[in-house]
């Protein structure tokens, strides 16, 4: 049985919903708080109640949630390697969308990252919960 085949559709739901939310909510506030100073705490109230801010503080907390959820069925050496897709979805982003220079190490990064990905998502995740 492939490693699909065990997940539960809400499994793989949820999944998505936190990958997205974390690397969608994180561009929002790098796009909001671009060429924004904060020195006092009126800037930081003043930042938060932007709208690119705001987006960026509303998916996180939908990102929490969710993963909240995704933890309540699934085990966390299941949850964090797969989740971690994030960060790879966080440098594509910064890079296509903010224009970000990644360095040659920081790829390699996200490539470890997709791999272990890959090797944990060939496991089982517990499912007596899915």
């Amino acid at each position: 049985m492939k490693a699909s085949e065990r997940l539960g559709p809400k499994t793989r739901v949820f999944t998505v919903v936190v990958v997205l939310s974390n690397a969608l909510g994180n561009f929002a506030l790098a796009s909001g708080m671009r060429n924004r100073t904060t020195a006092s705490a009126l800037d930081y109230l003043a930042a938060i109640f932007s709208p690119w801010v705001s987006l960026g503080i509303l998916l996180l907390i939908l990102w929490l949630l969710a993963r909240m959820a995704l933890l309540s069925w699934a085990d966390l050496s299941y949850v964090l390697p797969v989740t971690s897709l994030g960060y790879v979805a966080n440098a594509l982003i910064g890079r296509w969308f903010l224009n970000e220079q990644i360095t040659p190490s920081r790829w390699a990064g996200t490539l470890l990252i997709v791999a272990g990905t890959v090797l944990v998502g060939m496991g089982t995740p517990r499912s007596d919960r899915l």
